[in-house]
C-alpha cells in the first residue's frame, strides 16, 4: 500500500516534467514565430520566389548549430545564461541581461500590437481593443494558479493551431513544391543579407534563451540528461522550420500565379489570394497566435534574467505580469513602438547573440568544471563556433545600425 503513492506521485512528476519540456521547445518556437517572422517570411519570398528554399535551409542549420550548443550548456549546468555570464568575467551576465530586457520590451510592444491587427483581419475588432484583450489574456497565464502548466499548454496548443492553419493555406496555394526542392539545393539566388536576417529572427535576442530557460524549470537537466536536452532542442527549431517551409511554399503559390501582393500587408493579401475571405480569417488566426505566444516569450524569458532559480514562482509570475503590462500600457499610448526604438531594439538584439554565444562556447571549451566534469562533443563545438562567426557578423551589422542612428 504504502508504494501506490509514491508510484503515483513519481508518475505526476514525470508528466509534468514532459509537459515542461515540450512547452520549452514550443515555447522556443513560438518566440521565433512571431509579427516579424511572418512579414520576413512573406517578404523574402516575393522577393526571392523559389530561390527563398536556400536561405531557409541554411538558417535552419545554423539555427540548429546555435540552439544544441545554447540548450547543452545552460541545461548540463543548469544555469541561465546571465548567471554564466557572471562566472565567465564579472559583470557580463548584466550587460546581456540588459541588454534582453530592453530589446524584449521594445520589441513586446510590437508583439501586443501584432495581436491587435490579428483579432482585427479575425473578428474586425479594432487593434487597440484586440491588443489590450489579448495582453489580459497572456497576463491571466501568469495569474493562474498552475501558470507554469497554462503557459506550456497554450504554446503547444497554439504552435499546433499556427502548423495546421498554415498547412490548409500552402495547400491551397497550389505552390510549385519540385521548384522549390531544387532550389533548396541549386539555388537560382543567393541573398547573404537575407539568410542572416533570418538567423537573426529565429535565434536573436531573448529567442536564443527562451526555451533553454524554461528547460530548467523542467528539471530534465545536468550531464545525465544530454540526451534529452539536445532531442528537445532540434525539435524546437524543426518546429520553427517547418512553420518558415509552410509559410514559405503557401505564399510561393501565390506569387508563382502572378499574384502582386499588398506593399502594406503583403501576408494578408497573399493568405485572401489563397483562399479568399477564409484565407483572411484564417492569416488573423494565424497572426493572433504569433504574436500572444511572442507576448509570453518574451515577456517570461526577459524576467528569467533579472531572476534566479531562488526567486519564488509567485514572484517571477508577478513580475511577468508587470511586463506585459507595461507592454500593453505602452502599446495603447502610442499605438506602436517608435520606429528608432525598434530599430535600436534590433541592434541590441544583433549584439545579444554573439556576447551570449561567446559565453556558451567558451565554457564549452575551458570551463568543464561549470559543467559538472562533462565532456564536450568537439564537432558539437567546431559548428557552434561556426555559426559563431555568423554571430559576429550580425554584432558588426547591430553596430553599424547604432552608429547611423
Amino acid at each position: 500500500m504504502s508504494d501506490a503513492p509514491r508510484t503515483a506521485t513519481a508518475a505526476i512528476g514525470s508528466a509534468s516534467s514532459r509537459g515542461a519540456v515540450l512547452g520549452a521547445m514550443f515555447l522556443m518556437a513560438t518566440s521565433a514565430i512571431g509579427p516579424g517572422f511572418i512579414v520576413q517570411t512573406t517578404t523574402f519570398t516575393a522577393q526571392l520566389g523559389a530561390a527563398f528554399a536556400f536561405a531557409v535551409l541554411v538558417s535552419i542549420l545554423i539555427d540548429i548549430a546555435v540552439q544544441l550548443n545554447v540548450w547543452r550548456v545552460i541545461g548540463v549546468s543548469q544555469r541561465r545564461a546571465h548567471e554564466l555570464g557572471n562566472l565567465v568575467a564579472p559583470g557580463v551576465g548584466w550587460v546581456l541581461a540588459g541588454l534582453v530586457v530592453l530589446g524584449g520590451l521594445v520589441f513586446n510592444i510590437g508583439n501586443v500590437g501584432g495581436t491587435g491587427l490579428g483579432t482585427d483581419a479575425m473578428l474586425g475588432l479594432d487593434a487597440k481593443l484586440g491588443g489590450a484583450m489579448s495582453a489580459a489574456i497572456a497576463i491571466a497565464v501568469f495569474l493562474s494558479r498552475r501558470a507554469g502548466v497554462a503557459l506550456d499548454r497554450i504554446v503547444v496548443v497554439l504552435g499546433a493551431v499556427m502548423i495546421a492553419m498554415t498547412a490548409y493555406v500552402a495547400f491551397a496555394s497550389g505552390p510549385p513544391v519540385g521548384e522549390a526542392l531544387r532550389n533548396t539545393v541549386l539555388p537560382e539566388q543567393v541573398d547573404f543579407l537575407v539568410i542572416t536576417t533570418l538567423i537573426g529572427g529565429t535565434v536573436g535576442g531573448y529567442i536564443t534563451y527562451a526555451g533553454a530557460h524554461r528547460l530548467l524549470d523542467s528539471g530534465l537537466t545536468g550531464p545525465r540528461n544530454v540526451g534529452a536536452i539536445s532531442r528537445s532542442s532540434v525539435t524546437g527549431i524543426v518546429v520553427t522550420g517547418v512553420m518558415r517551409v509552410l509559410l514559405f511554399l503557401a505564399v510561393l503559390g501565390v506569387v508563382a500565379g502572378g499574384v502582386t501582393l499588398a506593399g502594406e500587408n503583403p501576408a494578408a493579401s497573399a493568405f485572401s489570394a489563397a483562399a479568399g475571405q477564409v484565407g483572411l480569417r484564417v492569416f488573423g488566426v494565424i497572426l493572433w497566435a504569433a504574436s500572444i505566444t511572442s507576448v509570453i516569450g518574451a515577456a517570461y524569458t526577459s524576467v528569467s534574467f533579472v531572476t534566479s532559480r531562488g526567486t519564488t514562482a509567485r514572484t517571477r509570475n508577478l513580475l511577468t505580469v508587470g511586463f506585459i503590462a507595461l507592454s500593453a500600457v505602452s502599446y495603447l499610448l502610442v499605438g506602436s513602438a517608435p520606429v528608432t526604438l525598434l530599430v535600436f531594439a534590433g541592434a541590441f538584439n544583433g549584439l545579444i547573440l554573439p556576447i551570449g554565444f561567446t559565453v556558451v562556447l567558451w565554457i564549452a571549451w575551458r570551463r568543464h568544471d561549470l559543467l559538472g566534469g562533462y565532456r564536450y562533443p568537439r564537432p558539437l563545438l567546431a559548428a557552434g563556433v561556426l555559426a559563431w562567426l555568423v554571430s559576429l557578423y550580425l554584432g558588426y551589422s547591430a553596430l553599424t545600425g547604432l552608429a547611423n542612428l
